[in-house]
């Protein structure tokens, strides 16, 4: 079994450090972040709203003691407090199904993760899945990225690499800037620095856990797709690197007129 490869966080993006060379590639998901996600601002609204209505007493108690930064801190804090339990859930269940497809005999899974994997088990069964490769680094010099594949495997006749999502409000189409970035990078990263080649990927595909159901959505690959990731890639380091150098400082007119 190898060993994941360490990832660092730098001025709110990811990091994969290669423990050999110590070079450092920003995360596939760290470079989305450059991808307006309107859906997203809309739901941190929301929540900050419904937070607004549902402790409304108890923030007019801290406006009403004086500590108005404090009801302002509570609010902006909404989102991160509804989406962490969620954050923690979906780790949870990635990491059971990591074992699972390691070929580990689980035994004993806690009440509010056993349903998804119940679901993980019956997709297993129901597609014949067989694994290649499950929580992996996957790494590329040639465009300057790094990520971790949840599993790269067999299923129908076809080697397909798999994203695991968990999320009740469904699949995106995002995904599909992620799956393409990953099954175009130059090779698979272990643990102690070695690399590997990556299987000849065929297919893409996203399986969306829940505890009702187990779907797996086919994802397209295509040229296209990744030229989109690309200019994610020129975004990204415009928000990291090249905004923080273009503007000078302010021009005093009474040393130009000296001058």
């Amino acid at each position: 079994m190898t060993s994941p490869v360490n990832s660092i966080k730098r001025g709110g993006s990811r990091f994969y450090v290669d423990p050999v060379t110590q070079d450092k590639l920003p995360s596939v998901t760290s470079i989305q972040n450059a991808l307006a996600k309107p859906a997203l601002k809309f739901w941190s609204a929301k929540k900050v709203a419904e937070a607004a209505v549902d402790e409304f007493g108890t923030l007019a108690q801290m406006v009403g003691q004086g500590n108005k930064s404090g009801a302002i801190d509570y609010l902006k804090r909404a989102p991160q407090r509804s989406s962490g339990p969620t954050a923690e859930l979906g780790s949870a269940v990635h990491d059971l199904c990591d074992r699972i497809a390691k070929g580990e005999d689980i035994k004993r899974v806690h009440p509010e993760h056993e349903p998804f994997i119940l679901q993980f088990k019956n997709f297993l069964r129901d597609f014949d899945v067989e694994f290649y490769e499950s929580e992996v680094t996957v790494w590329s010099d040639t465009y300057g990225f790094a990520g971790t594949v949840d599993a790269i495997c067999r299923i129908e006749d076809e080697v397909v690499i798999l994203d695991y999502k968990t999320g009740a409000s469904g699949v995106w189409a995002d995904v599909a800037i992620q799956l393409n970035a990953y099954a175009n990078a130059d090779c698979i990263l272990d643990g102690d620095g070695s690399r590997r080649d990556l299987p000849e990927i065929e297919a893409a595909a996203v399986l969306h856990l829940r505890p009702e159901h187990a779907q797996l959505y086919p994802v397209r690959l295509g040229d296209d797709v990744f030229d989109v990731f690309k200019a994610l890639i020129t975004a990204d380091t415009w928000v990291r690197e090249i905004s923080k150098t273009v503007l000078g400082n302010p021009i005093d007119p009474t040393t130009e007129m000296e001058q």
